[in-house]
């Protein structure tokens, strides 16, 4: 068989019909275009491509057995691994994990790790998955504050072990960013709620609603459990710090998709909670969340959507496919462009932004070159809604409720390399220990904590 140069493409929705409703946007391989993109894979005996997965996935183990229609046996392997196999087939950077240090990527396409890994994990959802064999207690409890995905990597990886898991969350749905963050269109509630199901048939009991820091402190927690793991995230959203992010009509990028990811503001008035659909909407930040931000907009029914960034689209931190996708939907980019002013009406709604161009100098600590205004470039927006997404800050309410928990200056808890904290028996891990990250990061620092925690209660 000739070698296949390019990636198997991955059916979609026609942009034109996607960006009036927040349907799956990539429809995901069938079972012809996945055979096709394993035979792909070269099966190199030392896997360079697993050294670029942050939970080590036996990543040429589980694509043979797809290639050779073990479907069942490629989902086992993953999840000998991974316990969120259909989410990081879908969100995960792979072009700058998995992806970057595979060796067809030196001369062709990568293969598609990701449609590789979101197949064998949709396969199994359709057959049905069956319950998982809950392991012998030990008899030791830990506790895991947040149940996005590092809370629910390791709470999952400590259930496996025979620990028993209580995990605690802050809001009224498990998951985490990913209900809360990460659009319906680009990753399905129901997914979601699938993976965390099986989290908890394999043994970790969930309770919502529970704000730790406020209705049970971390050495409450400590006196009741072995261990406790913090996977509080980054929720604490960055602004710009220009007049008018008061006003009327300005949103963090948290605030804006919380309201319409988590609590369905796309579907009131049948659910409560609304949110403001502008006709002129500019994003601020060129990464995921902006994108996520842009394009959610667009579907509430924006008529014009711009994405302001202060650097050039080399720099952009977004994955390329987002930046396509939003691309072929519409959203406007104006680069080398950052806002100085947001104006408001006689009401306090914003009305305008005030703009001013940038060049390119040289590098700073990110490694991106530093943007600098050029005098007398400045220039008018006309625009109803601001959703700023900058960044975000790790969650503060923990580390400040936690006394001896040492912090860096800008937040995150200070760790080890294996999630231990200044404070014996508490681990942490993920954006809360990083600053804002990737999923497969975060679920990366989980099951490094796991381990070391399962070391520790085994001693």
């Amino acid at each position: 068989m000739p070698l296949i140069k390019e990636k198997t493409k991955m059916k979609e929705q026609d942009p034109k019909k996607r960006i009036k409703n927040f349907h799956e946007v990539a429809l995901g391989y069938s079972l012809e275009d996945a055979l096709k993109e394993a035979s792909r894979c070269l099966q190199c005996k030392d896997s360079p491509c697993v050294r670029g997965c942050p939970v080590n996935i036996e990543i040429p183990a589980f694509i043979k057995l797809i290639k050779e229609g073990k479907f069942d046996d490629a989902i086992k392997k993953i999840k000998e691994k991974n316990n969120l196999p259909a989410i990081c087939g879908r969100v995960c950077p792979q072009e700058n994990q998995c992806e970057k240090f595979c060796v067809m990527g030196k001369k062709f396409e990568p293969v598609g790790i990701g449609r590789l890994e979101r197949f064998a994990a949709d396969w199994e959802i359709k057959k049905g998955i069956k319950n998982p064999k809950k392991t012998k207690s030990t008899g030791k409890k830990v506790a895991v504050v947040g149940s996005g995905p590092a809370g629910l990597t390791c709470a999952g990886d400590l259930v496996k072990l025979g620990h028993e898991v209580t995990i605690f969350e802050s809001l009224h749905k498990p998951g985490g960013v990913l209900v809360y963050g990460i659009p319906e269109y680009r990753l399905p509630k129901k997914i979601v709620e699938i993976e965390i199901d099986y989290i908890k048939k394999l043994g970790a009991e969930i309770k919502t609603d529970f704000v730790i820091g406020k209705i049970l402190s971390v050495e409450e927690l400590l006196e009741e459990y072995d261990a406790v793991f913090i996977g509080t995230g980054a929720g604490l959203p960055r602004f710009l710090g220009i007049p008018g992010e008061n006003l009327n009509g300005v949103y963090s990028a948290n605030e804006f998709l919380t309201r319409v990811n988590l609590m369905k503001a796309y579907l009131f008035p049948e659910y409560d909670t609304p949110v403001k659909k502008g006709k002129r909407v500019a994003v601020i930040g060129a990464g995921n969340v902006a994108m996520d931000s842009a394009r959610t907009a667009l579907r509430l029914g924006a008529e014009k959507v711009y994405i302001v960034y202060r650097r050039s689209e080399k720099e952009m931190p977004a994955r390329n496919e987002e930046i396509e996708h939003a691309k072929e939907e519409g959203i406007e980019f104006m680069l080398l462009t950052t806002p100085t002013e947001i104006i408001g009406d006689e009401n306090n709604w914003v009305k305008q932004m005030k703009c001013i161009k940038m060049k390119l100098g040289e590098p700073d600590e990110s490694g991106r070159r530093r943007p600098i205004p050029i005098e007398g470039s400045e220039f008018p927006v006309d625009v109803d809604i601001v959703v700023i997404a900058i960044g975000q800050s790790p969650n503060p309410l923990v580390p400040e409720a936690t006394k001896g928990l040492k912090i860096a200056k800008h937040g995150n808890i200070i760790t080890d390399e294996n999630g231990r904290t200044s404070l014996e028996r508490v681990w942490a891990g993920g954006d809360i220990a990083t600053g804002a990250a990737t999923v497969i990061a975060a679920m990366g620092a989980g099951k490094k904590a796991a381990a070391d925690i399962h070391k520790f209660l085994s001693e």
